[in-house]
């Protein structure tokens, strides 16, 4: 559901093709918010259909055309009632469960891990941690990439949100990356945890 609501955020930036769009999403929101390309061409289309984007087809001499998305009235006005509470006093429309993230076989497996050896146990946590590192070092480029698309911007005050929520990933990656070791830690110690 919230994919939609992702394109439409960023067209409400401006005009871009589903290419920029795939682009865009995979240098900003891929990190909380995974989506296929084939899934964004197809939302494109969904919304489109809707009537919450327009397209325009820009002829191209020697390269393919290429369609050009933007962002309607109505579909400005579905992504601001999303974005905004209806409602100060009504409890949000999401639960700290899944703004955390919590549903995670990752979790229900190492709550089993007791049943493992502990160099299972271990090489299970170094791979994880692993991951941790490895997305801590593709979210080195999020403040490149912010500038780039800040630059963008008619109103570059709105990036706020995307150094906050970077900030958030890179946070919430090096505590699961310094849980990991202290775990790694614990277990070759033999310690209790």
């Amino acid at each position: 559901m919230s994919l939609k609501y992702g394109l439409l955020g960023l067209l409400n930036y401006g005009e871009m093709t589903g290419y920029e769009l795939d682009k865009a999403f995979k240098d900003s929101l891929e990190f909380f918010w995974q989506g296929q390309t084939s899934q964004v061409y197809r939302e494109l289309g969904a919304m489109e259909k809707a009537g919450w984007l327009s397209s325009k087809i820009e002829v191209q001499t020697g390269k393919p055309n290429r369609k050009i998305y933007a962002i309607t009235t109505l579909g400005r006005a579905e992504f601001m009632k999303w974005l905004r509470p209806q409602n100060k006093a009504a409890a949000p429309d999401w639960s700290i469960l899944e703004a955390l993230h919590l549903k995670s076989s990752f979790l229900m497996k190492l709550f089993f891990s007791g049943e493992l050896s502990p160099t299972d146990t271990a090489a299970f946590i170094t791979s994880f941690r692993d991951e941790c590192r490895a997305v801590l070092r593709k979210m080195k480029s999020a403040p490149d990439n912010i500038g780039i698309y800040k630059k963008k911007l008619k109103h570059p005050e709105s990036a706020a949100g995307w150094h906050m929520v970077a900030l958030f990933g890179r946070k919430y990656y090096r505590s699961c990356e310094r849980w990991a070791e202290e775990m790694l830690k614990a277990l070759s110690a033999q310690e209790d945890i």
